[in-house]
């Protein structure tokens, strides 16, 4: 009797700060079943082993930032039946993506003494920008709960049933008051994707809006009550949107709003 070979996942980092590969590896006991489900033949955060495509799944953590990621993604997403990105900087271009509003040699000159020897593109890109996606899951970082039941959704193929509604949901479900009706506290959890079980609002701080824009934001409405109600200037409401999810279209848009 032959045993069926299982599928090959490979995980993959471009810019960013390795947050959603912890992720992964946060899951200790469900990881367990993960590795007995597949073959992991790439994953550098987490093994030396460095097994050659194609896989079956990938996972992609990272923006695009230079020209050799640009080739690499593309030679990836050819050697992988299914490419799905994880994370701020790969779904929308990350922190680093604020240098998509300014001038990038600006920031060279300040930080590297040598500049020259830089290699870098103008802008910080999600992954979707460059190759076709799969799927996307959010977050900074992502929820190590939606990372698993993504993954048992592509192996047993099937839609991952991840939520599309606000972040105040979730701080409903939780019985956390709300911090910008009770306390005035500036807060993006009504334009916020759900995700990270209000984790903010229940220590009395504004969502960041780390899971990115949800479904159906409407930022207008949100920023408007911030410049009215919590009486803030428009540079702070600026930076509210430009935070880790800056490069994503609903919040790009509405930042450009209060330069």
């Amino acid at each position: 009797m032959t045993t069926r070979a299982k599928p090959r996942l490979g995980v993959f980092k471009f810019s960013s700060c390795d947050g959603c590969q912890l992720s992964l590896l946060d899951c200790e006991l469900e990881l367990l079943a993960v590795t007995d489900a597949v073959e992991i033949a790439y994953f550098l955060e987490a093994t030396r082993k460095d097994m050659k495509g194609p896989f079956d799944v990938v996972l992609v953590e990272g923006s695009i930032t230079t020209p050799h990621e640009a080739e690499l993604i593309r030679q990836i997403r050819k050697s992988t039946k299914a490419l799905i990105t994880i994370g701020a900087c790969a779904t929308s271009g990350g922190i680093q993506a604020l240098r998509n509003f300014t001038d990038v040699n600006g920031f060279l000159d300040i930080v590297y003494a040598r500049p020259d020897y830089i290699e870098t593109l103008e802008t910080a890109t999600p992954i979707a920008e460059h190759v076709a996606v799969d799927f996307e899951l959010r977050g900074c970082p992502i929820n190590k709960h939606q990372l698993l039941e993504v993954l048992n959704a592509f192996l047993n193929k099937r839609k991952p049933n991840i939520p599309h509604y606000a972040e105040c949901i979730e701080c409903k479900q939780r019985g956390t008051v709300c911090v910008m009706v009770a306390k005035g506290i500036a807060c993006l959890g009504p334009v916020t994707q759900a995700g990270c079980g209000g984790l903010c609002p229940a220590t009395h701080r504004g969502c960041f809006g780390c899971f990115g824009p949800m479904e159906t934001p409407n930022t207008g409405a949100l920023a408007d009550r911030f410049l009215g109600e919590l009486k803030q200037d428009k540079g702070t409401v600026q930076r509210a949107f430009r935070s880790f999810n800056a490069n994503a279209p609903a919040f790009r848009e509405e930042s450009l709003k209060h330069d």
